[in-house]
């Protein structure tokens, strides 16, 4: 774990996941390994599973409840969340997760092992085979390891973690602002959350360039910052501000913030990262790697504020 805290307040573009497995049956009953992969970072410990209690009236997908030491936490049953025909399958490791201010618990039916990998080797899911709930592939030499997008499979059985949308008064200025001349670049791996974060900054009247990755978003910035040196153009009038996630395959949000910072042209373009692993910890490391604001998922309602603030 502290290991991935160096990896967290660095621009090494590495990461490192936990390996586990929900497998299921065929129809010929025969017994299909699957692989998934989560952020060590959101990891806070693997149990056996305990004793659970039921909940009344729970959402499908929703397993029961755990006491774990002093706290009470929600127990997921992936596989049902899924889609996936367990047969008799028993699952009797919980993997315990903490991001977004909140402690949940996955039901899985082994862990193996934690890698340490390179963003650059995490692909986005091909669109043709795209899952909303997966945010990126692994190739290992035997398997595909699946990353999970764990905030919006919480988000909608959890919700204390959703993102909830940002009412029209929150989106309103006390001023009398213009922001149709302003374009916010968001860079997210999330279609979940991508497009909860754009249909908000919309609606507010900002123009939005999306990115499915750091890697995307550094493209479309360096072709802006090629056009301003032939138009003799400002950089901020091609792109006023840039909110990015920090956990993205081909660059991490944390890369992409060195990036920005290291280009002499883009030293004054505001910076906003939007993460779930914000912790006050990581919000100090951030900054000081050149973040100008730090927004915790799942806080959309000072999305707008800060944008107003940074790009006046």
């Amino acid at each position: 774990m502290k290991q991935t805290n160096i990896l967290l307040e660095s621009d090494t573009n590495e990461l490192e996941i936990v390996e586990f497995r929900i497998d299921e049956m065929d129809a010929r009953n025969n017994l299909v390994p699957c692989h998934y992969g989560v952020n060590v970072a959101k990891v806070r410990e693997i149990i056996r599973l305990p004793q659970m209690s039921r909940v009344v009236n729970a959402k499908p997908g929703v397993e029961g409840m755990i006491k774990l030491r002093d706290k009470v936490i929600t127990v997921i049953n992936l596989a049902q969340v899924l889609g996936k025909d367990t047969g008799d399958l028993v699952a009797d490791r919980v993997v315990v997760l903490e991001f977004n201010n909140l402690m949940v618990g996955v039901l899985v039916h082994s862990v193996s092992r934690i890698y340490r990998i390179s963003w650059k080797n995490v692909e986005p899911p091909a669109h043709s085979v795209h899952s909303d709930q997966v945010t990126g592939l692994v190739k290992m030499d035997d398997r595909i390891i699946l990353v999970l997008d764990f905030e919006k499979i919480v988000g909608e059985l959890c919700s204390e973690s959703a993102l909830r949308p940002i009412e029209d008064s929150a989106l309103l200025s006390s001023e009398d602002v213009d922001r149709s001349h302003k374009t916010v670049l968001v860079a997210d791996d999330s279609l979940f959350i991508r497009n909860t974060l754009c249909h908000a900054l919309r609606s507010a009247g900002y123009n939005v360039t999306e990115a499915e990755n750091g890697a995307e978003a550094w493209d479309i910035i360096q072709n802006r910052v090629t056009q301003c040196a032939q138009d003799s153009s400002d950089f901020r009038s091609h792109i006023s501000m840039l909110i990015t996630d920090v956990e993205m395959p081909q660059m991490d949000g944390l890369h992409l913030t060195s990036c920005v910072r290291k280009e002499e042209t883009l030293k004054t373009l505001p910076v906003v990262i939007f993460s779930s692993l914000a912790s006050e910890d990581n919000k100090r490391k951030w900054i000081g790697l050149g973040a100008n604001y730090i927004l915790t998922k799942p806080d959309l309602p000072n999305l707008v504020r800060v944008a107003d603030e940074l790009t006046r």
